[in-house]
């Protein structure tokens, strides 16, 4: 397996097994792709977020989202799953997706799901909210962060990629 399958694995593996579900083998990924450039439309998503995510890579963004779908959807209407379904998460009060149980700790918070609110939950959810029931260990790089949160922008957005 060449280094960056092996990066991708390690990165993407734990995650799902984070959900309670088994992690499967490491995936065949294939050579990584070359950063694409957003559509017009996503890139006026993007510019709607504070600069540093202005130049996102948004293929690996995609890629940790992995991470995110063994509990989330982010389609219009998509179902709740161990976690809420993050479609318009953007500007959303944090903890009222109905349908949706939300930990005691969560729901005391008073804000806006933004760039900035997503940073620090993404980097680790349980330091961000101490008592969150969820269990994601969180993304330590911040880049990869970067990129997931621009790509959640635009995906939860409708926005093409």
């Amino acid at each position: 397996m060449t280094p960056a399958r092996l990066a991708l694995a390690a990165v993407l593996l734990p995650g799902l097994a984070a959900c309670n579900r088994a992690a499967p083998e490491a995936p065949s990924v294939g050579p990584l792709p070359a950063r694409v450039t957003p559509s017009a439309a996503a890139q006026r998503l993007l510019d709607e977020l504070p600069a540093a995510y202005h130049q996102a890579d948004l293929e690996n963004g995609r890629l940790h989202f992995n991470l995110c779908r063994a509990c989330h959807t982010v389609t219009p209407g998509g179902p709740n799953m161990t976690g809420p379904n993050l479609y318009g998460v953007f500007g959303r009060k944090v903890a009222i997706k109905a349908g949706y149980g939300y930990s005691a700790a969560l729901s005391a918070k008073d804000w806006r799901w933004d760039a900035e609110h997503l940073n620090g939950w993404l980097q680790s959810p349980r330091t961000y909210v101490p008592g969150t029931k969820m269990s994601f260990y969180g993304i330590p790089d911040d880049e990869d962060r970067r990129d997931l949160i621009a790509y959640l922008k635009v995906a939860s957005s409708g926005g093409p990629m």
